[in-house]
């Protein structure tokens, strides 16, 4: 029986998937063999030896020690693309939100509450301090064409704008769904020089953080308006706060609102309602519990984002997996003891990730319990399971 810790409220339509003889969730499990989590902060857990899989319903993992999992190996997964269409949806309003000064504009008509037969008149009055550009005709440039960036290129492509992307590590699987009247930037700055909107999709790391700044902003049109649905610390707020207050920048719209974005003049500032669509909260849940539920049942990893991703069919009755360190030589060392015992294998796939490593072995019949604590011992073997 497999145990599987909720931290946080999972949608019924992922956990439905678990097969309640072979497995069991909740909120108050104790040694789990598995973790589900959305937004709860993992930094402080202390997990148990028999945790194998920790599986994100959305896509960010800033919730999870990444590092400490991989070392304990622990498999860590999200779900990429699966609330992306949810994102992709409200990006695009905050795409007409920025031009057409439609915030403003509601809260002015609130105003007027109690003016009676006026109304109609104060309107046509102060509606000209509300006009905005159309964005048809406009050039939109999306920054990071992932699964998010790539529907928002082409939603936005399908309204009229000409779209600029750039991706340096577009993936050929995105490439076939990006429409080919997308423009290839070849650099961040084709992006800040050619557009009057930019959308940022890119993941939150030491080389994204605070992408947009003051430096890359001075490089933008005059009148900018940038749309930021990915992760708060991708923009500098301060330099933005300051650009908008010259009118460099027209529009700032971010889900990640902080203290200093509240309330200033140009800001949409929107709680992180991203990926808040039951639609979207199902599909995460859906892939997180297969991820699992594969990885669990037949050593399988799709979608880790610390381990390499492997599947191999399975033709015999047992299969060994072994999580290792990305060390020379290590691979040797993991089928000796199956070779000095004369045991074949019969399949086989390894395959790494940075520093970390992840070995399949199919083989037929039991595998002596001392063939298993001999590969534990190899220096830079991080964890070994046996499936029957």
């Amino acid at each position: 029986m497999f145990k599987v810790l909720t931290l946080n409220k999972i949608s019924p339509s992922g956990l439905e998937h678990f097969n309640r003889k072979t497995y069991t969730y909740g909120s108050e499990l104790e040694n789990p063999d598995a973790i589900m989590v959305r937004s709860a902060s993992m930094h402080d857990m202390d997990f148990a030896d028999n945790t194998l899989a920790i599986a994100r319903a959305g896509a960010g993992v800033n919730n999870i020690p990444i590092d400490k999992c991989s070392e304990k190996g622990i498999v860590v997964f999200n779900t990429p693309g699966a609330n992306a269409n949810a994102v992709k949806e409200l990006v695009m309003c905050a795409l007409f939100l920025t031009s057409r000064k439609i915030i403003p504009a509601i809260d002015f008509c609130k105003t007027l509450k109690g003016e009676g037969e006026e109304v109609g008149k104060l309107v046509e009055k102060g509606k000209s301090a509300f006009a905005g550009p159309e964005i048809h005709g406009k050039k939109l440039g999306v920054i990071g064409l992932g699964a998010i960036g790539i529907l928002v290129a082409n939603c936005a492509k399908s309204l009229g704008m000409e779209v600029y992307g750039y991706d340096p590590f577009l993936s050929v699987d995105a490439a076939w769904n990006l429409s080919r009247s997308i423009k290839h930037a070849s650099s961040l700055q084709d992006i800040f020089s050619n557009c009057d909107y930019i959308s940022v999709h890119v993941p939150l790391n030491s080389e994204t953080k605070d992408l947009i700044n003051a430096a890359s902003i001075a490089s933008m049109k005059d009148g900018i308006r940038i749309l930021n649905f990915s992760r708060g610390e991708l923009v500098n707020s301060e330099d933005v706060l300051e650009a908008l207050s010259t009118g460099k920048v027209a529009a700032y719209a971010t889900d990640f609102p902080t203290d200093d974005l509240i309330g200033a003049s140009g800001v949409i500032a929107i709680p992180h309602l991203g990926a808040s669509t039951p639609e979207s909260e199902d599909n995460c849940a859906r892939m997180a519990v297969f991820e699992l539920i594969d990885y669990l049942e037949n050593g399988s990893i799709r979608n880790s984002v610390n381990l390499p991703d492997v599947e191999l069919l399975r033709t015999t009755a047992c299969r060994v997996c072994v999580i290792h360190k990305n060390i020379p030589n290590t691979l040797n060392q993991i089928t000796s003891p199956f070779t000095n015992a004369n045991i074949n294998i019969d399949n086989m796939v390894n395959r790494s990730k940075k520093d970390y490593a992840y070995t399949i072995l199919d083989t037929e019949g039991d595998i002596d319990n001392s063939i298993i604590e001999t590969i534990r011992g190899i220096n830079g073997v991080l964890r070994v399971r046996v499936i029957k």
